[in-house]
């Protein structure tokens, strides 16, 4: 529910029980991380991790670059200080900003400045700086693969990458395929999401075009698997979630975690 303490080592340790090879921080308050404790825990479980976010609405770049960046600045201090891989999400905007028409020239020029000195700021840390398009109901910025092409070769930076989510993909893509087809050349990271967020192989979600397209792509990426059974408040309202989408811990894990590892080997992912 949050990185603090007890949230870090909890998480660690439920995710080495289950042989992960890797943890997602959802850095939602970057100056709250003791990250002296986070890297010491990550270290000793020999765990690595990326981190993932969204800007507050007060920061939202689209509207407030400078912001963005001081707060981004700050997420990828921590990031690299806890040892983490990568940070990514949707850092150029907030889960839930939408204005009600398509995105001006002006909201992406802003967005566009402040994603620029983020991902400098990240490559003078040594870190890849990640974009998550997320559906017509959380932004009105980034929906699909093609756009989040378009936003990283427009801002013209190496150490830039798209993330795909199939839950999202599932709503934008004219097939679900499709975005992992057209973001193939960036293309670095993939949220293994259901349908309804929740357990993974039980909703509708098209697995074998996932994994198919991925295998054809050459994806080398990190795979994560994602779902929403519990969740901070800010964030359930953020993605519209009000009732539960798995009976718990205990089905997400134990059904929906083995469906992705069969579905990687069976396409020669892992």
């Amino acid at each position: 529910m949050s990185w603090d303490a007890a949230g870090c080592e909890r998480a660690v340790a439920k995710a080495q029980s289950y042989g992960m090879d890797f943890l997602e921080i959802a850095l939602l308050d970057p100056l709250s991380v003791d990250v002296k404790h986070s890297r010491q825990v990550l270290e000793a479980a020999g765990m690595r991790a990326v981190c993932s976010l969204g800007l507050p609405q007060p920061i939202w770049a689209s509207h407030n670059p400078d912001g963005a960046v001081e707060f981004l600045t700050t997420a990828l201090d921590k990031c690299a200080a806890i040892g983490a891989e990568a940070l990514s999400g949707v850092v150029y905007g907030g889960i839930g900003e939408r204005t009600g028409q398509p995105p001006t020239p002006a909201e992406l020029d802003n967005v566009t400045d402040a994603l620029v000195r983020t991902a400098k700021h990240a490559k003078s840390l040594g870190l890849p700086l990640g974009i998550e398009p997320v559906n017509r109901y959380e932004t009105h910025l980034l929906n699909t693969g093609w756009q989040a092409v378009e936003m990283i070769e427009r801002i013209g930076l190496d150490n830039m990458f798209v993330h795909l989510d199939t839950y999202h993909m599932n709503i934008e893509e004219k097939g679900i395929a499709q975005g992992i087809v057209d973001a193939r050349e960036h293309l670095r990271y993939i949220h293994l999401s259901e349908s309804d967020r929740g357990t993974p192989g039980a909703g509708t979600i098209a697995w074998d075009e996932v994994f198919g397209a991925l295998r054809a792509v050459g994806f080398k990426g990190g795979l994560a698997m994602e779902s929403f059974v519990n969740m901070p408040p800010e964030i359930a309202s953020g993605l519209s979630v009000w009732r539960p989408v798995a009976s718990g811990e205990a089905e997400v894990m134990g059904n929906g975690l083995p469906f992705l590892r069969n579905k990687a080997r069976q396409y020669g992912l892992i």
